[in-house]
């Protein structure tokens, strides 16, 4: 049984939702608390039923070596609408449920979507990180909010992603000559491992492994929300 740090429903109305964020962004953790990593997970989500039934599937590989552990796919109604800012209330409910299929939950959580870098701090990574009170990262194929500089075309070459006067994370070139990634804190991970254990877990693709496989499972017999 998944073990919650934070329960809360997710069949909000807009208003109580961002308010909701609001209060949990108090909670995350920038730094590193985290013991030692010899899972990370990738957890990705996507749609069936026309947008009526969300898909999650979470992929655990061992780390550093990336070889295959466990993998989890869950189905549930949606329960939240499409509101940009606000999807972290459509996605969690099918990711806990995915989680909760697995033999054990992973050393760390590599989330296809924002963390920090969100308009109220709080995205994807951040949110899952706090109910679970587990290490988390975001990583995303595009900005949702911020300026940056692009990035030098070498492999793991980095520039800051800013909103205003903070940074609230990196544009991360996995390889060199492709579109960059955009990585941000979840929870219990500061901004430097964050970047650290992204470029660690890239193999041929643009994509890390836990990330790249997951999106592929998430979107086997659904198509993206």
């Amino acid at each position: 049984m998944l073990t919650l740090a934070v329960q809360h429903p997710f069949d909000l109305d807009p208003k109580a939702a961002v308010a909701l964020q609001k209060q949990l962004r108090g909670r995350v953790v920038g730094v590193d608390r985290l013991g030692p990593v010899r899972t990370v997970a990738g957890v990705d989500v996507g749609f069936t039923e026309g947008g009526r039934c969300t898909r999650a599937a979470v992929v655990v590989l061992g780390f550093p070596g990336l070889e295959p552990v466990s993998e989890a796919v869950a189905t549930v109604p949606t329960s939240f609408p499409y509101i940009p800012g606000l999807l972290s209330f459509r996605e969690i409910p099918a990711v806990l449920a995915a989680l909760a299929r697995l033999p054990g939950l992973p050393d760390l959580l590599l989330c296809d979507g924002q963390g920090y870098a969100h308009p109220r701090r709080f995205g994807l990574a951040c949110h899952l990180g706090v109910i679970l009170d587990l290490p988390c990262i975001g990583m995303a194929k595009t900005c949702l909010i911020g300026t940056y500089r692009e990035p030098s075309q070498e492999r793991t070459a980095s520039s800051p992603l800013m909103d205003g006067e903070e940074r609230i994370g990196a544009v991360v070139r996995t390889r060199g000559g492709v579109r960059p990634v955009f990585v941000s804190i979840g929870h219990r991970v500061s901004l430097a491992s964050a970047i650290d254990y992204v470029v660690r877990c890239v193999t041929r693709y643009r994509l890390p492994e836990p990330a790249r496989l997951a999106d592929r499972l998430a979107s086997a017999r659904g198509s993206r929300g």
